[in-house]
């Protein structure tokens, strides 16, 4: 960039931004752009709203000022300003054995002899917004006086010292105050300084200072070292450009089809954007903005041998330390990296005078505060002592602050308590109280908020947290004033702020600054400053003065802004005047809101009833699903519920068989989706028999009937057919993450007397306890897959009911702890449809795991593609069977119980 400004290249209208600019325009400037360097000209050309609509990319050996960053048409082959700061926040933060934790830092600015680099990386340090300005307390050094100033000051802020230039700004330094501190810190940011690799031996000055720069460069051409050594960075920079164009350019060319190879195919928004090549200046690697990531090494002087030393190395790709030297040989006392904050002096320290100062001013202010008695002021009675500190004791104000009433709009309608004329009502509460506050001993609030006017039990609104500016920093939130936030302290036009976006509140109900359309829509080069929004159509002629007075008391200018005085006179005259047009007296419209707040009363409790009665509905529907009915009504009436024995009961129980095979080649999710799916559709069938589903314990499924409701013989009429209801179903259902493979169940039914009953607090269930259960569960153990095994006491009660069940006599059959006993198979009813699945025999089930394994092992192939997916899932003796029977499995089609039960009506339920 062409141009005669100071360091910074400050121009804006420097002479290279118009030839580049014409051109752009005339279209000469080829596929890619090649600089400039400047910030503000590169800023020109690449911003979205003042620059230009580039079709073509720009590179840049420069440009490192934080306005160009994220820039989709941008890229800058040296590191921006912006991860010079992030990496010098990083080390701050690093914590170890030889360096603590720095929170404050000292950052001087040379006014003279700046580098285009320096100027912008200091930029970055002092920016408010930026990363370094929000994570670390920084004071700006401008000026060599200010430098000496606070190295040789008793009560500095911090140890740490920032600063960007070379060796020579050390010795100036050291020249300029010739004793500070021994535990002083120097951070010297030097990036393009070879000077540190090719001389290691330290001078005397630099004994305190750590060095900020880029490694040696790992040149490519070897012939060329002793040239690049010295050659400029932006030289090389811009060399490594067109190396970088041409690099993208030969990718492109080889990524498209030969016969498309002479179609010119524009380049995207960010070409060179997370790619890597080999330049001139060693090896670059742009992020995804396309800004080169480096490595920032970390020097310091050793304290034996007088040379430079790497300390530390920090990834900007990664923001991370990559390297910690393990035992440095650091120059400060101690042999480790002294704290930021000053050791404290034989002196008065400054947290001294403060707490003096802070005593004295609490003492001026509680005296004035306990004079002070308004209608619209908190009364302030005094303060407490406690053991974590002292408290003043404030007037309570029953209905808490405006804020809350203003969001709580239940108890607080638009109809009845926030209409027009209450809404007038409180802001003349607010201009009152402040008019009188202005006029006290505490001119200035300085704090005025929704959340600091609090409202009593009469609705009265009253301000409170007055008085506080001379303890406590003035806050900056969405109240302040503009004048404040951009420059700390406090004004009596600044509290007329305030309270202008307090009405802005009360007349719309939103929170503060609260705007019907996204900030972001707002146009940046929009002349007027932005304010939340007033609907002026279809306002009343009240509401209309009502909006002009907010809008002057937010005016830009604080000299055009009210009075609270001029604020108190225009409501008063506004409100006086509602009355005087209307014809109703005080006491109409007094019973008016009466009747409209008992209306609303009468609307509010129906409404709370029903909410209540849907809440209540919903929690006993829940609890009906978890328990039997009559124990949730025993819970809800006595609060306990009593055990009890029930004479004769039958239980069923049934589990998958296979499936801890199924679990092995299935994934928990779909596990648990495949018991989901089951169970679901098992419930469904409960729901046509009077039955009750106990529990599921993994694969296990456990129904009893008889309680907790008795029903006779009915109890093993209903279990029996349910039984059947489910081997139906079980005979055609498939599972999906395994097609073709059906599912087979074990059923055991058994009768006899149990014990009921709801045991512990927590959690509590419906327990089935005795003989009953456990022979139920044994039945079921000693069962046949699709066979429903009926014990003996079952068939008796069956025989007695009018239904003709069919059955077959398995024969004695080992139950557990009961010796052996007749068993039965259920096998239908007479007349009854029922579908039931064709049942292994006695030879096949014992073949039946290694017959289900190779079919879940074939069907995985077919869904996943090939045998290499499956070959892992399997144990060693399932591959050499699967390779001994592979061909005769793929011949003969799989066993009769195999195939799923394909009928018209495949279940009676479902």
């Amino acid at each position: 960039c062409f141009s005669d400004e100071p360091p910074g290249c400050g121009s804006s209208t420097c002479e290279g931004v118009a030839i580049l600019k014409k051109l752009h325009n005339t279209g000469e400037v080829g596929c890619v752009m090649l600089g400039p360097s400047c910030t503000f000209a590169t800023f020109q050309l690449v911003d979205e709203e003042i620059g230009l609509s580039l079709s073509i990319p720009v590179i840049s050996a420069g440009s490192f000022g934080l306005s160009c960053d994220y820039k989709p048409k941008l890229t800058r082959i040296l590191p921006p300003a912006r991860k010079v700061s992030d990496s010098l926040v990083y080390f701050l933060n690093e914590k170890n054995m030889f360096k603590p934790l720095w929170e404050k830092a000292y950052v001087y600015k040379k006014s003279n002899n700046v580098t285009e680099d320096c100027f912008w990386y200091n930029n970055a340090l002092e920016a408010p917004s930026a990363h370094f300005a929000s994570s670390k307390k920084r004071e700006m050094l401008r000026g060599e006086e200010e430098l000496k100033k606070a190295l040789t000051s008793k009560y500095r802020f911090s140890n740490i010292f920032i600063l960007c230039g070379s060796v020579d700004d050390i010795v100036s330094i050291k020249g300029l105050a010739k004793q500070f501190h021994e535990d002083t810190i120097f951070i010297l940011i030097d990036l393009y300084n070879p000077e540190y690799y090719i001389n290691t031996t330290s001078l005397a000055a630099m004994r305190d200072v750590l060095v900020v720069t880029l490694p040696p460069r790992n040149y490519v051409n070897e012939s060329n070292s002793t040239f690049n050594n010295t050659i400029n960075d932006y030289v090389a920079g811009y060399h490594d450009s067109a190396l970088l164009f041409g690099e993208v350019l030969r990718r492109r060319m080889l990524s498209q089809q030969p016969d498309k190879a002479s179609v010119h195919v524009p380049l995207s928004d960010t070409p060179f954007g997370n790619i890597s090549f080999e330049g001139m200046a060693g090896k670059y690697v742009l992020d995804e903005y396309g800004d080169r990531d480096v490595n920032f090494t970390f020097i310091y002087t050793s304290a034996q041998t007088s040379k430079y030393e790497t300390l530390s190395v920090f990834d900007t790709s990664q923001n991370i330390t990559i390297m910690w030297h393990d035992s440095p040989t650091l120059p400060w006392k101690g042999g480790q990296l002294p704290g930021d904050e000053p050791e404290n002096t034989e002196d008065l320290s400054t947290q001294d005078i403060i707490v003096i100062v802070l005593g004295v001013s609490v003492v001026v202010v509680t005296a004035i505060l306990l004079r002070i008695d308004y209608y619209n002021l908190t009364k302030f009675y005094g303060t407490v002592k406690f053991e974590y500190g002292v408290f003043g004791v404030f007037e309570l104000c029953q209905r808490g602050s405006l804020r809350y009433i203003l969001n709580d709009r239940i108890s607080y309608p638009d109809e009845t308590f926030m209409d027009m004329e209450f809404k007038i009502s409180v802001m003349y509460d607010i201009a009152k109280g402040m008019s009188y506050l202005h006029t006290s001993n505490i001119p200035v609030h300085g704090r005025l908020k929704s959340t600091n006017c609090e409202v009593d039990n009469r609705m009265v609104v009253k301000i409170t947290d007055f008085g506080c500016h001379t303890i406590l920093k003035p806050a900056k939130d969405l109240w302040t004033a503009p004048e404040h936030l951009r420059k700390d302290g406090i004004s009596q036009k600044g509290d007329v702020y305030s309270y202008a976006i307090i009405a802005h509140e009360i007349v719309t109900r939103k929170p503060p600054f609260y705007t019907q359309y996204c900030s972001d829509s707002y146009p940046r080069n929009n002349n007027n400053y932005f304010r939340p929004e007033l609907n002026f159509e279809g306002a009343s002629d009240r509401e209309t003065e009502v909006y002009m007075l907010i809008k002057n008391c937010w005016d830009e200018d604080p000299e055009r802004r009210p009075d609270f005085k001029k604020i108190e006179l225009t409501l008063g005259k506004i409100f006086s005047n509602l009355h005087n047009q209307a014809t109703e007296t005080y006491m109409d419209n007094l019973i008016r809101r009466l009747q409209m707040y008992s209306r609303t009363l009468e609307n509010l409790v129906e409404e709370r009833t029903a909410l209540y009665k849907a809440e209540r509905d919903r929690a006993d529907h829940l609890n009906f699903m978890l328990l039997p009915g009559p124990v949730v009504r025993s819970l809800k009436e006595t609060g306990r519920v009593e055990p009890e024995l029930f004479e004769e009961v039958t239980i069923y129980f049934s589990d998958i068989v296979g499936f801890t095979t199924l679990c092995h080649y299935s994934t928990p999710m779909e596990v648990v989706d495949m018991l989901n799916n089951i169970y679901k559709n098992f419930d469904s069938i409960l729901d046509h028999h009077d039955v009750y589903k106990v529990e599921t314990i993994g694969d296990a499924y456990m129904v009893a009937s008889g309680l907790p409701n008795r029903n006779g013989d009915r109890h093993a009429v209903d279990i029996a057919h349910m039984a059947l209801d489910i081997l139906s179903f079980v005979g055609t259902f498939e599972l999906q993450h395994l097609p073709g493979i059906p599912l087979w169940i074990r059923i055991g039914v058994h009768s006899g007397p149990c014990a009921a009953g709801v045991v512990g607090n927590k959690m509590p269930r419906y327990c089935l306890f005795g003989d009953t259960v456990n022979t139920a569960s044994r039945m079921e153990s000693t069962g046949l897959p699709l066979r429903i095994h009926v014990s003996q006491s079952t068939i008796k009660i069956l025989q007695r009911t009018p239904c003709k069940f069919e059955f077959e006599q398995r024969g004695e059959t080992y139950l557990k702890g009961k010796g052996k006993e007749m068993t039965y198979w259920l096998i239908g009813v007479t007349g009854g449809n029922y579908n039931l699945p064709t049942p292994p025999t006695a030879e096949n089930f014992q073949r039946l795991q290694q017959d289900l394994a190779d079919m879940i092992i074939s069907s995985l192939e077919k869904r996943e593609g090939g045998k290499e997916t499956i070959e892992k899932r399997k144990t060693l003796s399932t591959r050499i069977r699967w390779k001994d029977r592979n061909n005769s499995f793929q011949k003969e089609s799989p066993p009769e119980y195999f195939h799923l039960a394909v009928t018209e009506n495949p279940s009676t339920y479902l």
